[in-house]
């Protein structure tokens, strides 16, 4: 991981434009390949950023601290150094995923042994899909043998949803797996994480604790 902390303008060109005046801030390059531009306040939530797959050029001569960021549907977040304050980079090596607490542990295995509830048809690939940026909680096939990535989550957020779109950018990379489409199943989902995945053409899934338990009716909520 790159840490750059600089003063810069930052300018966005895309589905729409947007504009960063000129200001300290922290920039982070993942190795993953993903740019984020972070002030000192919103704790982890990223001012603006390009997710991977994205390529880093550094301008040289008279594009000179000029940073252009271009991902592959030709979006461009263009970075204009001022001033650098601080430069380094790190290796973090891989990190080993987050722990899932016991609600979510028991979620993701009631619902790898009953996988079938997603759907008729539907047969489990493997729980704890290990990919280059963490494993994947659930990857199954549905009834026309299309690869399905599911992320399970106790209560569903839009990180979680983030989480979810990083993983399946990776999947639908590799041709075994290729097309790969998302469920994002938790609890509770909460209206924000519902619109971002349904923009993402990510489904929602409700899951029912007691009715995975077998304690009530068995069916799953699909929205």
């Amino acid at each position: 991981m790159r840490l750059v902390i600089a003063r810069c303008s930052v300018d966005y060109a895309g589905r729409l434009t947007a504009h960063l005046p000129s200001a300290p801030r922290l920039i982070l390059v993942k190795a993953d390949g993903s740019v984020s531009i972070h002030a000192d306040d919103r704790a982890y939530k990223p001012l603006n950023w390009m997710s991977p797959p994205c390529t880093l050029k550094e301008g040289t001569g008279e594009d000179e601290g000029v940073w252009t960021v271009v991902n592959k549907a030709g979006e461009k977040l263009i970075i204009t150094m001022e001033e650098i304050l601080h430069d380094s980079s790190h290796e973090l090596g891989v990190d080993p995923g987050l722990i899932k607490d016991g609600v979510e542990a028991h979620l993701q295995e009631l619902l790898a042994d009953r996988i079938e509830t997603l759907g008729e048809g539907y047969t489990l690939i493997r729980r704890e899909y290990m990919t280059a940026i963490g494993p994947v909680d659930i990857l199954c096939r549905d009834a026309e043998g299309r690869t399905v990535a599911i992320e399970i989550k106790r209560r569903g957020e839009i990180d979680g949803v983030e989480q979810l779109t990083r993983y399946l950018e990776l999947l639908n990379r590799d041709p075994h797996l290729a097309p790969v489409r998302g469920v994002f199943a938790a609890q509770e989902i909460k209206p924000q994480a519902r619109v971002l995945a349904t923009d993402r053409g990510i489904n929602c899934q409700i899951l029912d604790y007691d009715a995975l338990r077998g304690i009530e009716d068995d069916k799953l909520r699909l929205f």
